[in-house]
């Protein structure tokens, strides 16, 4: 328990109680998540709280546990980025999912008189430029003010925004990223105590928390940001704000962006059916199919607060400190998976894993590829939720250890999945999947005569002369392999 003088046990017991906000369905995980929640707070300074313990008494007696808990997690910067994960995920209570999205753009509550120093440090005296009197947005760690500059030589001033740490927060995010690698390994031994499934919490949490470090790492962020622009120069319904001469590596100057969050249901139902599918083509199908031998690099955060419809229809993608990058072969493994599936083929998929993953438990491995297959002779598309849901069933049986970059794919996978449906309830991402790699495809077929057979390069779609060769010589095998499969 924790110990300090000015702390209630009853409001930490009440505390604890958050965790029966976690659906009936994973109810056995309650004690788990109560044990998890107890060691991250005990791990905390006594200041740090203190001020958690303020923040709660300062609520009203009858306020919802969901209140309680997004004022605790606004003031835990690993707990905010957390919450805004799983914001819109339907598993969870309307009121608690509807809580958590004000997690994606707090009204901002930090004292400029803080914030206005920093920035003389760092900005120094520049010509023309006029920063506002108010922030405009707050995230996990950084701080929006807007400004207006006008450059010399100029005849319009330009609008823009600067992001800057909140004070205190570099501190803070230390302190909680320091307990995580930690609180992995307490977990994993909980859940034995509990008789659940063991994740592999340990590696995952360590490498999400390496991962979240990068949030306070503004210099990076621009160059992410700068990297997008290039990327989606020929894409005109794509805005990427353009960054202003004067950023710093501890200020970033940027673009203000005019608009809403994409959830805004402020259209007619086609227009924002277009909108969900604008949204998973740029942050899904065109990087995973334009994939070269650098690889593809995907926005790692794609919550709501992170992606703005602007009034002109374009989608704004803002926030770029989390990135991950898949190479080519791994693009190709996630095809190479999803073939497996279409042909019911589990050496094909326990091959694309290995490429995915290192494989610990071949035992394991194979028993929930079997059960994969299952769910796709039963009907089950083998598409992206397919793919997800087994990649969850490998890690959560410590199955496949995956690498940081492959988790961080799947934890942008989960965000988009939770946001699409409050964008469009009739959009999903496989259709849009298979239209853009469809397009990518024959837009190769001219370069196939030219290739060699297993060459995947410049021909579309991950797939090689040799793949397509395949699965045509494999459709007798695929099409037994079904009757058989329907006669066990």
């Amino acid at each position: 328990m924790i110990r300090h003088p000015h702390v209630d046990n009853g409001l930490l017991e009440m505390l604890l109680r958050l965790t029966e906000l976690v659906p009936p369905t994973y109810a056995g995980y309650r004690p788990l998540l109560a044990d998890g929640l107890l060691y991250f707070l005990e791990r905390l300074s006594p200041i740090r709280q203190q001020a958690i313990f303020a923040a709660q008494l300062g609520l009203p007696s009858n306020v919802s546990r969901a209140r309680r808990m997004l004022a605790l997690f606004r003031l835990c910067p690993t707990l905010h980025k957390l919450g805004q994960v799983v914001a819109h995920d339907r598993r969870l209570s309307l009121d608690l999912r509807l809580r958590l999205q004000e997690l994606e753009t707090l009204v901002p509550t930090d004292s400029l008189v803080a914030i206005r120093p920093l920035l003389e440090r760092e900005l120094g005296q520049i010509a023309g430029l006029q920063i506002g009197r108010k922030a405009i947005a707050e995230a996990s760690v950084a701080v929006v003010l807007p400004f207006l500059w006008r450059q010399a030589g100029g005849t319009l001033p330009q609008r823009g925004v600067l992001k800057i740490l909140r004070p205190g927060v570099q501190d803070r995010l230390n302190e909680e990223l320091a307990i995580w690698p930690a609180l992995g390994g307490f977990l994993e031994e909980r859940c034995a105590h509990y008789g659940l499934p063991v994740f592999d919490y340990h590696n995952t949490l360590e490498t999400v928390a390496r991962l979240l470090a990068n949030e306070v790492c503004l210099d990076r962020e621009q160059t992410h940001l700068s990297q997008a622009a290039d990327f989606y120069a020929c894409s005109p319904d794509i805005f990427i704000p353009r960054l202003f001469p004067f950023s710093t590596p501890s200020v970033t100057a940027m673009e203000r962006v005019d608009g809403c969050k994409v959830t805004r249901q402020d259209l007619p139902a086609t227009e924002m059916r277009q909108r969900a599918e604008r949204i998973i083509r740029a942050l899904l199908a065109q990087p995973f199919w334009a994939c070269q031998e650098a690889g593809a690099v995907f926005h790692a955060d794609p919550h709501a607060g992170n992606l703005m419809a602007t009034p002109d229809g374009r989608l704004a993608i803002i926030d770029w400190a989390l990135t991950t990058r898949l190479s080519k072969r791994q693009c190709e493994a996630v095809v190479q998976l999803v073939l497996g599936a279409v042909t019911l083929n589990d050496r094909r998929i326990c091959a694309a894993i290995a490429v995915l993953g290192q494989p610990v438990d071949d035992a394991r491995v194979q028993a929930a590829v079997k059960e994969s297959i299952r769910q796709v002779r039963c009907g089950n598309f083998p598409g992206f939720g397919w793919m997800t849901s087994l990649m969850d069933t490998l890690a959560s049986t410590s199955a496949v250890r995956f690498p940081e970059e492959v988790i961080l794919f799947r934890k942008a996978l989960l965000t988009l999945s939770g946001v699409l449906p409050d964008v469009s309830p009739q959009m999903n991402m496989d259709g849009v999947l298979i239209r853009e790699g469809a397009m990518r495809f024959f837009k190769g077929l001219a370069w196939r005569p030219w290739v060699w057979a297993d060459s995947r390069g410049r021909v579309g779609a991950h797939l090689s002369n040799a793949d397509l060769f395949g699965l045509w010589a494999e459709l007798p095998a695929t099409a037994l392999r079904f009757w058989v499969g329907n006669d066990e």
